[in-house]
């Protein structure tokens, strides 16, 4: 057990690691994540080697079966570890050499051989690129479970108009399915990124060594079929000693981070006695230590203020790889927590707004009283004009100033009389009344992409099928 302790670093060494270099050099306490990739790829490399003769099918037999108990027993072990100490030895560095000790110590001389043909260096880039693939399919998945809750939100609120923003000053109606809507092209968008970043993940390194490859005669492409992946690296070097497609994962999730925080924002915003366009559901709300009538928006806080932890996890990797030489450098591993971080906070932030909002209740009264005040309809004025052959900068300028003068005499533009109009321009006829009327100033934005309600229930439909 001594030489196992030392790890991979064996007889080479007559000194055992200092005890802080060894705390600063292991990777256990976080990359215990990789234990199924780990044990999956160990398998599927040790059931290749026994197909190319390379070792004993009595050993590929007993190496496959220690390592399915093994994992089995680990990942019992990992489940919760709140109450206990973890059963990694933290003295062995890193999830790969527990599990290859554990092997060995179970099945004898066999579980020294599985490492026959391959280095760490390309096991934990496979284990990487394996985690980062399942990664990406539960985000996507968690992506689309915010995109359903916004879509049945918007389902119910397709005759629900709300104020539309620029510069958080109201500026024109829209309906609040459309405002929803945009968040659900958004986290599409995220999905698309996080499928495309997968892809550049799904090549098998396993064969590639530490650096240059290995003279056994292995199967590299069998062993990239029997873990799923849709091909092999090209470049051993590359292979060993990049984490792109890790950085690229974080960079989605930074991405979709970056969308939640703004829902998040809009929804602390909305949830407000200023707006008091929404009531969040009291199980993601806390309450004040001093003030009772309080109820803070603290999660949809949470998860925008997330978004910059997410942010330092990509700035992280891509300092760590800017200027590392070719290959492997052990400067690699401090790519690790930053995926895994990434991973995590983004998936538990659309967890919890996906019921977030599921359950928002949106005061659609309130929201109809905003958009009837404010001017909301001054630019119909000028699209009015401009239908009627003026020059739009003119009738922009006409309409502004009949703004000016509703605001001085405390009224909205409909109440404005139709000689007060003309006085402005001629052009003014009776009914322009009809165009100063919300819904009918937004149902006129019939294009594809607008607020018509024939176009978001278009895309409401569209969306549905989309998503299933």
């Amino acid at each position: 057990m001594a030489n196992e302790a030392r790890g991979a670093r064996g007889r080479r060494f007559a000194e055992s690691l200092d005890p802080d270099a060894a705390e600063l050099n292991a990777s256990v306490g976080f990359d215990w994540r990789l234990l199924p990739h780990d044990v999956a790829g160990s398998i599927a490399h040790a059931q290749m080697l026994g197909r190319r003769g390379i070792l004993p099918a009595a050993d590929v037999e007993r190496i496959v079966t220690g390592l399915r108990e093994i994992g089995a027993e680990l990942a019992a072990d990992l489940a919760d570890l709140k109450d206990r100490e973890s059963p990694l030895d933290s003295a062995l560095e890193d999830i790969h050499m527990n599990v290859e000790a554990r092997l060995s110590a179970r099945i004898g001389a066999a579980g020294g051989r599985l490492h026959t043909a391959r280095s760490r260096n390309d096991q934990v880039a496979t284990d990487l690129r394996l985690y980062a693939l399942a990664s990406a399919k539960k985000l996507m998945l968690e992506l689309d479970n915010l995109r359903r809750a916004l879509l049945a939100q918007a389902r119910a609120h397709v005759d629900t108009l709300v104020p539309g923003y620029t510069h958080l000053q109201r500026a024109q109606p829209i309906r609040l399915a459309h405002h929803l809507l945009a968040y659900v092209a958004m986290f599409g968008r995220d999905r698309a990124r996080m499928e495309d970043a997968a892809k550049r993940a799904d090549e098998c390194p396993l064969g590639s060594g530490a650096l240059a490859a290995t003279t056994f005669p292995i199967d590299r492409n069998q062993v990239a079929s029997d873990l799923g992946f849709r091909g092999v690296t090209r470049n051993s070097l590359d292979a060993a000693g990049d984490r792109d497609f890790a950085v690229e994962l974080v960079m989605a999730c930074a991405l979709a981070q970056a969308h939640l925080s703004r829902l998040g924002e809009e929804l602390v915003l909305w949830s407000s006695q200023e707006f008091q366009f929404a009531k969040l559901p009291e199980a993601y709300c806390s309450g004040s230590s001093i003030m009772p009538q309080k109820v803070n928006p603290d999660i949809p806080e949470l998860v925008r203020a997330k978004t910059g932890r997410v942010f330092g996890d990509l700035m992280a990797l891509l300092t760590v790889i800017k200027g590392l030489p070719l290959a492997y450098n052990k400067d690699l591993q401090e790519t690790q927590e930053p995926l895994y971080d990434a991973v995590e906070t983004l998936d538990i932030c659309l967890r919890v707004t996906a019921r977030i909002v599921r359950g928002t209740v949106f005061d659609v009264d309130r929201m109809w009283k905003s958009v009837a005040e404010g001017h909301l309809v001054a630019t119909e004025l000028a699209d009015y004009l401009a239908s009627k052959g003026i020059p739009f900068r003119r009738a922009h300028d006409v309409a502004g100033s009949l703004v000016r003068k509703a605001q001085s005499r405390g009224v909205e533009l409909v109440a404005l009389s139709l000689e007060e109009l003309r006085a402005e321009d001629p052009t003014f006829d009776p009914d322009v009344y009809e165009w100063l009327d919300p819904l009918r100033a937004v149902d006129r934005r019939d294009v594809v992409g607008g607020p018509a309600r024939n176009q978001v229930l278009a895309e409401i439909s569209r969306l549905e099928q989309e998503l299933g």
